[in-house]
């Protein structure tokens, strides 16, 4: 038998087997339960986070045979289950839109769709990468998804919600599917790896979930190559020939560059990331959301519920967050926005990242005006006031027009007006005249 990869392997098959998604899981649950499913339900979320295994348990709970009618428990031993675990039943139809993307493919849905199913109760339609239809494929879809026959029901999967008309999401009911934090990538691993029978380090364990970037498929990709390259054994040691340094801890050192001011370190924090296969978009994003984190630690500090973080990482942000004031972190967010923006179209984005990487290094020396005015001595302004302006900049003052002030404020400015007339009067010494010369 040819080897089967754990990303397969150890997919989830049931709602409770759904890691980090369990308010999906117990709304779809408690839906089926009360007789209230839907025709029609949009999956969002970034990859490998559960999207599709979520579309094949719904679907295996509707149909699943041991049952007379839908459950949240499927069998799994049926031949509905079973099929529909491999994606080859002939009633759940999953198709690919990124290679179905036009309007001919829709009309064939549409009307296969009129057949009731040849021996499951519901004809499910899985569209995977949804946002990839055309804008005609999406207008053809519109009705059948809207009023359905009775038997069909409709689960669409995107990673770009925002390309996804509103038109079909307001048909639909849209779940969000969250990165998963990895911690629980690390405890699902950790019972993989004891299912293996593999002894693993716990460093080992880490740096996977954090370079898995919250998909759980990522992470079983990476166990596999790990796997491949070590055995039954894993070690740090050899994790650091295989596997670059997680982009997390990369961010940590990259701020503490910047907060030192040293531009040179910085570009070459850059260069090693992007050494490691790390796109500039992936980059960007990732110090927007480290800076945030850090933003919102420095005004609402360490406790706030704003910061999804563990317990044991918010004193880090908060110890790294003291590094820029508030608007220092303003600044750099906006630099880094208008870096991801220029990036998508510009021909020299390397260029742009490390001039942008420049001027962050150079963000300490911004410094707050209310700094500078407490920081001034307090007679300063009034010496300033004092000193005589030059001639042309009381010539440009003379030739513009009065100001008329009313109340007090007239009463107080007329008087220091006169007071500094006659103060000018009697220092004024006549000029010999040009003409007895």
């Amino acid at each position: 038998m040819s080897y089967q990869v754990l990303a397969r392997k150890y997919r989830s098959a049931t709602f409770d087997e759904l890691v980090g998604q369990e308010a999906v899981a117990a709304t779809l649950k408690n839906a089926i339960l009360s007789n209230r499913v839907h025709h029609g339900y949009l999956f969002t979320g970034t990859r490998g986070v559960g999207k599709t295994s979520a579309a094949r348990i719904l679907a295996k709970a509707l149909n699943c045979l041991g049952f007379d009618q839908p459950t949240v428990t499927p069998c799994r031993a049926c031949e509905p289950c079973r099929r529909i675990a491999e994606g080859e039943d002939i009633d759940v139809v999953e198709i690919d839109a990124a290679s179905n993307t036009g309007v001919d493919d829709i009309r064939i849905l549409r009307g296969n769709a009129a057949f009731r199913p040849a021996r499951c109760r519901f004809k499910v339609y899985i569209i995977d990468e949804v946002h990839m239809l055309s804008t005609n494929a999406f207008n053809a879809l519109l009705k059948t998804l809207e009023e359905p026959p009775e038997h069909v029901k409709f689960i669409l999967a995107t990673t770009e919600i925002q390309k996804v008309p509103a038109t079909i999401q307001s048909r639909c009911q849209r779940f969000d599917f969250r990165a998963l934090p990895p911690a629980r990538i690390g405890e699902q691993l950790d019972r993989i790896l004891q299912s293996e029978q593999i002894r693993a380090e716990s460093e080992v364990v880490k740096r996977i979930a954090r370079l898995a970037n919250g998909s759980m498929r990522d992470a079983l990709s990476l166990l596999d190559k790990v796997l491949s390259f070590g055995g039954n054994e894993l070690t740090a040691g050899l994790l650091d020939e295989l596997l670059p340094p997680a982009l997390d801890e990369w961010s940590y050192d990259l701020v503490d560059t910047l907060a030192a001011g040293d531009a040179a370190a910085t570009l070459l924090k850059l260069d090693e990331a992007v050494g490691t296969g790390q796109t500039l978009d992936r980059i960007v994003d990732l110090l927007i959301e480290h800076l945030r984190k850090l933003m919102v630690v420095r005004v609402c500090g360490q406790d706030t519920e704003l910061l999804d973080a563990p317990e044991h990482l918010r004193a880090r942000f908060a110890q790294q967050a003291a590094a820029f004031d508030p608007p220092v972190y303003v600044f750099m967010v906006t630099l880094l926005e208008e870096l991801r923006r220029a990036l998508r179209s510009s021909g020299a984005g390397r260029s742009l990242a490390d001039a942008a990487m420049v001027r962050l290094a150079m963000a300490p020396q911004f410094t707050d005006i209310r700094k500078l005015l407490a920081a001034a001595p307090a007679d300063r302004p009034a010496a300033v006031a004092d000193r005589p302006a030059p001639s042309s900049d009381r010539s440009a003052a003379s030739a513009q027009p009065p100001t008329r002030l009313a109340g007090p404020a007239a009463s107080t400015a007329s008087g220091a007006g006169v007071a500094a007339a006659s103060a000018e009067k009697k220092n004024w010494t006549p000029r010999p005249s040009s003409r007895s010369a």
